[in-house]
């Protein structure tokens, strides 16, 4: 059994011990494809894995918007408001890290491996949902221009 084996078990097992079905599962699919020789797929995989997530996460998001759940009246009220307006600002500075935390990956892919330690434990420990590591990229890219600003 090589390393990569062994590092995606030992994740599996961290997501099943913290109740982090997502984690679990994304290792489970990557150990199955290990097993049956389809290790041809990951680089596809690496490419639009990420793509195919948020659009299912933004889908998840706006369905109160194609159910009429949420009214266009409610969505200008949220303009004006100043939890509206703290919503916008956050929603910028969110995806703002998240561009952040990605180029960081890209730069530096040892890093997510810290990344999901740190997710399992926010989910097992604090109650976290594991639904942010380019958002977790966003923070550690902070973290390191403030480290490196400091210096």
């Amino acid at each position: 059994m090589n390393s990569s084996t062994l590092l995606l078990l030992l994740i599996m097992l961290l997501g099943i011990i913290g109740r982090s079905n997502i984690i679990a599962a994304a290792s489970a699919v990557l150990l199955l494809l290990q097993f049956t020789n389809l290790q041809r797929f990951f680089p596809l995989l690496e490419r639009r894995a990420l793509e195919v997530g948020l659009i299912c996460l933004v889908v998840s998001v706006l369905i109160p918007f194609s159910s009429g759940r949420v009214s266009a009246a409610e969505i200008l009220k949220s303009f004006i408001s100043s939890n509206g307006i703290i919503a916008l600002l956050s929603g910028v500075i969110a995806t703002h890290m998240n561009y952040q935390g990605l180029e960081l990956l890209q730069r530096y892919p040892q890093m997510m491996v810290g990344m999901v330690l740190g997710s399992i434990i926010g989910v097992a420990f604090f109650g976290g949902i594991p639904v942010g590591p380019l958002m977790a990229g966003g923070i550690a890219a902070l973290l390191v221009q403030l480290v490196a600003y400091l210096k």
